[in-house]
């Protein structure tokens, strides 16, 4: 005899949803609530779409992959950011009330402009390969040590899903802060050796309440990441290099000084 629990023996979800369509102003921000007959291996991408073929064609939610790979259908759940298409109804409680993420430009209802946001700022950060040199197509290939092959692929596994950025006190009242997606993003350029902007270079970047000085240190982004990618160590190095960057001078005058003695 099968033991799979049947639809009827599962449990009673009440869905707690904001509702919002940006274009339609004189409609007020509210809670729409809908009730589902909890199946097993549910998750909030599935129950979404059942909402939506069942009670309300215009939910309006992003997803794509299905995967936690594309990073589309990041929201709050519960007051906490994460995908749905990785969290499971069987680890919430009875009522589920979902919000978009702050921090990003509302679409309508659960679905957020993440895009716009990571295009800002990434081409503030200038996110891509500073090469002084001329290209030339007949060089041989460097090698990489492999570690560090390692700690530059870590930062690139980010999906853009904004989740560590909807969890950050600061990007939430500072639009300006590159957060905690920014710094990653950084760190990978800056770890990576064929890149040829100098420590002074990424000073610049970094060395301000936009930049790495602006963290408080809370690292929310760290307990919320899907990727559990190594943000509080991606900090800390670019937190240690704005440092060194900063003392440089300081030491260069000093020796002088002292020779000058």
């Amino acid at each position: 005899m099968s033991t799979k629990p049947s639809q009827e023996e599962g449990r009673t979800l009440r869905f707690e949803i904001f509702r919002y369509d940006p274009t339609r102003p004189e409609v007020e921000p509210h809670l729409d609530a809908f009730e589902l007959v909890e199946q097993p291996y549910m998750t909030l991408y599935l129950a979404l779409n059942r909402i939506r073929e069942e009670h309300d064609p215009s939910l309006q939610f992003d997803f794509a992959c299905r995967s936690a790979v594309c990073g589309s259908c990041g929201m709050m759940i519960n007051g906490r950011p994460g995908l749905a298409c990785s969290t499971l109804t069987a680890n919430l409680p009875d009522v589920i009330r979902l919000h978009p993420l702050p921090a990003f430009e509302l679409v309508g209802d659960l679905s957020v402009d993440t895009g716009k946001w990571f295009r800002e700022m990434a081409e503030r950060t200038e996110s891509w390969i500073h090469e002084r040199a001329p290209f030339d197509p007949e060089a041989i290939e460097e090698r990489m040590d492999d570690d560090l092959a390692q700690a530059i692929y870590e930062g690139e596994r980010c999906i853009e899903c904004g989740c560590c950025v909807a969890g950050c006190g600061v990007a939430n009242v500072n639009p300006r802060f590159v957060g905690p997606a920014g710094l990653n993003r950084i760190a990978r350029f800056a770890l990576d050796p064929r890149d040829a902007r100098s420590d002074t270079d990424w000073f610049e970047v970094l060395a301000s309440d936009d930049g790495v000085f602006g963290c408080l240190g809370l690292m929310a982004c760290d307990d919320v990441c899907p990727k559990d990618l190594p943000l509080r160590e991606q900090y800390a190095y670019l937190r240690r290099r704005t440092m060194g960057a900063a003392r440089a001078p300081l030491l260069q005058v000093e020796g002088v000084a002292n020779a000058q003695g």
